[in-house]
């Protein structure tokens, strides 16, 4: 017996894209009204057909989620998820690569464990998508990773293919603290801003010496990723605070021409909210987490609907891998402080996918896109709502009533 589950454990890693009908509940397709009594149809794995009076062909497994509520899965564009896995402890702390300032070479999908049991919580809260990053010690941190949260046992399984590359950046006190007591530093703000300017410069220099010397330079890691990022073939994302912060990071930014995709934490948003909108960047917020560090004092639950309200994508992240399982109930915080309805829905859908340059995939429930879906209880704002299921491209990877707590 025991032989057989592990079989069928085994097989269900690799799970094909499936064809599927989910009738009856109320949808929330982010893009477009909800759509009370409503249909969505699945074909190999994507969605092909949403709306009320949708005919379901015969012999399509049929899911009847009548006075339920069908949204699309919820995306975490700030997790560390494998690269901290639980139970948490010294041997696991594989996020920070904090040997030098710069480690642009460094991958994080490198760390990934896949078998994190937060990996678990997290599809049962809903989740479908993240972007597992490098910690925040280092001005350059390395690359972060786009990740589906399929049933696998291994990262290929488990990546986004055709995703957008995206790396971490980091200003602020957390480099000062790592390197303050080196030689080297940075020491202070502006040494982080001058070990970037002369990481940027650096690479270009690289590039320069490699097409016109003789004897070129060996190649480096290091400054090869950073000329990706220069050439534009890497979105950046930039954990950051303060309004200050945010403002130096944009000169040094568009002194090389470098677009800033998010700016991560983002407390101090508010403050400089039409500088966010002007540079084209977005952020990546929590709903009123503060005040654990001098740099996160002015933080204000009212941040989110402020920087929206300007015209800027927003969304609301974790950052963790006890939060990430009510990402729903984050979302719902912000309607106590200016957010509309359709705003905080967006905040964890469309405007994440936004930020990881993966809209076209995932981030509302539309023709085309992958069937990517959380099903809840009751409305996703509610506190008593539960999550019910979630599918991946047609794909059940949580059932709450084989989980032994069906209604609690």
């Amino acid at each position: 017996w025991v032989g057989a589950m592990i079989l069928a454990w085994f097989f269900s890693m690799g799970a094909l894209a499936a064809d599927l009908a989910i009738k009856g509940a109320t949808i929330l397709p982010v893009t477009a009204p909800p759509i009370d009594n409503g249909t969505v149809l699945v074909t190999d794995g994507v969605i092909t057909a949403v709306g009320a009076d949708i005919e379901i062909p015969e012999g399509v497994e049929t899911i009847d989620a009548t006075g339920q509520f069908l949204m699309p899965g919820i995306i975490d564009v700030h997790s560390h998820m494998g690269v901290y896995p639980w139970p948490s402890a010294k041997a696991h702390g594989d996020g920070n690569e904090a040997i030098a300032p710069v480690t642009a070479r460094v991958r994080a999908e490198d760390s990934v464990h896949v078998s994190d049991p937060a990996i678990d919580r997290a599809r049962a809260g809903g989740v479908t998508t993240i972007q597992v990053l490098p910690g925040s010690a280092n001005i350059v941190g390395g690359e972060a990773v786009t990740l589906k949260l399929r049933r696998s046992r291994t990262l290929a399984g488990l990546k986004m293919d055709g995703a957008p590359r995206g790396i971490k950046m980091a200003c602020g006190e957390n480099p000062k603290r790592v390197y303050g007591s080196d030689v080297d530093g940075p020491q202070t703000r502006m040494g982080n801003v001058a070990y970037l300017r002369s990481a940027f410069q650096a690479a270009i220099d690289h590039r320069a010496a490699r097409r016109n010397h003789r004897d070129k330079p060996p190649r480096d890691a290091n400054l090869e990723t950073l000329l990706d990022v220069l050439d534009g073939q890497v979105m950046v994302h930039v954990h950051c605070y303060r309004h200050d912060d945010i403002e130096a990071i944009f000169r040094v930014m568009d002194e090389f021409g470098v677009q800033v995709a998010s700016i991560q934490h983002a407390l101090e948003a508010y403050k400089v909210r039409d500088l966010i909108r002007e540079h084209g960047a977005g952020i990546a917020t929590w709903a009123d987490w503060w005040g654990f560090k001098m740099e996160a004092y002015d933080g204000i639950p009212h941040n989110a609907a402020l920087v929206k309200a300007a015209g800027v994508p927003v969304a609301i992240h974790s950052d963790s891998s006890n939060q990430i399982q009510r990402m729903n109930i984050q979302a719902a915080k912000t309607l106590r402080y200016g957010m509309s309805e359709e705003d905080a829905l967006v905040s964890i859908t469309l405007d994440p996918a936004k930020l990881l340059g993966i809209e076209n995939r995932v981030g509302s429930i539309d023709v085309g896109k992958d069937a990517d879906f959380a099903l809840f209880s009751r409305h996703p704002f509610d506190m008593y709502s539960l999550n019910v299921a979630t599918w991946i491209e047609g794909v059940q990877v949580y059932d709450r009533s084989k989980e032994g707590t069906p209604n609690a």
